[in-house]
């Protein structure tokens, strides 16, 4: 088994056993634990895959118990602050009347029977445009500092301590049909509770939110272990009060709903147990199970696709991809050309000066318009001259 599968499916059995809370996977000697710190930290489940580690204190190195440590810890201090800063922010945006979209908050922390041991998760807002700069104002005067930026989409803000702010202006979606879908479930959210401005979507939409950026993601090569682990919590939490062929309707209407439900089935799979009934058993090959996970765990590095829905996607995405990359190389010889006129157009003006210009030089030509050629001559010849007997000077 190649070896970045090999550790994938490690930190994905330790990991099913602390949130399945039974007995936890057996560690063997002779493992890279960089390499695995490394992955873990990657997957965002490094303050989880510490508890794997408590008892098996002589198959790990002091240093990497340590480094697995310090990753609890933030989640311990996290927690502490996640919903006073969250609250804060909402607060703050209501009382300034700057509406925006819950799209997902620290909330998924009390899916955890752990609490500690879900991730840090950003507070993450859909502004639109309008609003997108106040909003980032009011966030720097809070001590707010950007550490990642999605172009022309909107950026991560985090504060020293550890709370980060997701805000959008536009989703970092490049096809239409997740567009158009993504602009749907915004104009269908609604207020939440006690606040004027502030909304957020129904359990439904909640969830397609979360598959669709799964399958997104997926396709991309970025979805991570920890966020396979948060979808299947949460519809194991709401499984039983979702709507399913509404949901099932929306997400056909991203073109995804066969990948959904097979990204899906691979969270219970990790990480759910046998009394679990979230979906029904697919009786089909599970190859095509192995497909999906080797791709995941190795961030794209072995990807067989074969599902047509993701085969489409990512030629949809690679397609507005080469658009965008055609218009941007379009702007900037349009630009380029532009330059190249504006410096043509300043010598032609210097070569050939305006009617006026030449008024003020030679007054005749105010009785004889028909001759500003013959002024331009005149004023060349002698600039000529002028030019010759200053070169002639120097020497």
């Amino acid at each position: 088994m190649n070896r970045v599968i090999f550790e994938g499916r490690f930190l994905v059995n330790v990991a099913g056993s602390i949130i399945r809370q039974d007995n936890l996977y057996p560690l063997r000697s002779g493992q890279d634990w960089e390499r695995m710190f490394r992955t873990a930290d990657y997957h965002k489940i490094a303050n989880l895959i510490y508890l794997g580690l408590l008892g098996n204190t002589k198959m790990v190195s002091m240093h990497w118990r340590h480094r697995f440590f310090e990753r609890y810890q933030e989640a311990l201090h996290f927690g502490e602050i996640c919903m006073n800063a969250e609250k804060e922010l909402l607060a703050l945006f209501d009382m300034k009347g700057i509406p925006c979209v819950v799209l997902s908050s620290c909330g998924i922390r009390n899916l955890y029977k752990i609490p500690e041991t879900a991730g840090n998760s950003p507070l993450r807002l859909f502004l639109g445009p309008e609003r997108y700069s106040l909003a980032k104002g009011y966030l720097i005067d809070l001590g707010y500092e950007t550490d990642r930026l999605y172009p022309d989409c909107g950026e991560r803000m985090s504060k020293v301590s550890g709370f980060s702010v997701e805000i959008y202006q536009k989703f970092p979606f490049e096809t239409k049909a997740y567009k158009k879908n993504m602009q749907y479930l915004m104009e269908h959210s609604y207020l939440k509770e006690s606040y004027r401005c502030i909304k957020v979507m129904s359990a439904e939409d909640r969830f397609i939110y979360r598959m669709a950026e799964a399958v997104y993601r997926y396709v991309t090569d970025e979805l991570l272990i920890r966020e396979v682990m948060d979808l299947y919590l949460y519809h194991k939490a709401w499984n039983s009060q979702l709507n399913k062929e509404y949901i099932h309707y929306r997400l056909s209407a991203f073109q995804i709903e066969d990948l959904a439900e097979k990204l899906l089935y691979i969270g219970y799979m990790w990480f759910g147990t046998k009394e679990d009934s979230g979906i029904p058993a697919l009786h089909e090959d599970m190859g095509i199970y192995d497909v999906l996970e080797n791709r995941i765990l190795s961030r794209g590095e072995l990807s067989k696709e074969t599902n047509p829905q993701a085969l489409e996607l990512t030629r949809l995405i690679q397609r507005e991809r080469a658009r965008e990359k055609r218009r941007t190389k379009m702007e900037h010889a349009k630009k380029q050309i532009d330059k190249r006129w504006k410096g043509f157009m300043r010598i032609f003006g210097w070569i050939f000066p305006e009617y006026k210009y030449m008024c003020a030089i030679y007054p005749w030509l105010e009785r004889l318009p028909v001759f500003l050629p013959v002024g331009w001559m005149i004023r060349g010849t002698r600039m000529l001259a002028g030019m010759l007997t200053h070169r002639n000077s120097k020497f």
